[in-house]
């Protein structure tokens, strides 16, 4: 995929709308080689998804040794509204919080108290953390009114070949 071709689908306002939440699942495979599928607080920098991890996670190593990743943002309503997105993930590790945790984390609902309170339980609590960058490589919106899984993109396309047949 082209890197326009990527921004053209991110820049969509549904796209932003999508990218504008507060969880993805990340996809990745782990060292046994079986696959995972984890939810993660993640925010969107206007070129990458960043996301943040403590540094003895278990998906951290099998990101170094398979840094492939996918991704999904999603509506729970329907018909639901899907970004998939693949890159490869670069780990930094960062001492401190990464302003970006905070950042992805602030959509919580909380009273001012109570977000003084989780700052400060989490700035006890970590002393480094993994900031996780992707950059999308593909991306695809699927919104079942504009746009559709590929697989039903394909039926949609042999009804009317049989019909104009």
């Amino acid at each position: 995929m082209q890197p326009d071709e990527i921004t053209e689908i991110l820049n969509r306002p549904i796209s932003q709308e999508l990218l504008a939440r507060d969880l993805t699942r990340l996809a990745y495979v782990a060292k046994d080689g079986t696959p995972r599928t984890v939810p993660i607080a993640f925010t969107w920098n206007g070129t990458q998804i960043i996301l943040c991890t403590l540094p003895n996670a278990p998906k951290l190593h099998a990101l170094r040794a398979n840094p492939m990743v996918a991704l999904t943002i999603d509506t729970e309503v329907h018909p639901p509204k899907i970004l998939l997105l693949r890159g490869r993930a670069e780990l930094e590790v960062v001492e401190g919080i990464p302003e970006e945790y905070l950042v992805m984390n602030g959509a919580y609902r909380m009273t001012p108290e109570q977000r003084v309170e989780w700052e400060a339980e989490v700035r006890s609590l970590y002393d480094s953390m993994v900031r996780i960058r992707v950059t999308p490589t593909w991306v695809k919106l699927i919104d079942f009114e504009t746009t559709l899984p590929s697989a039903v993109e394909e039926l949609v396309r042999q009804r009317a070949e049989r019909a104009g047949a």
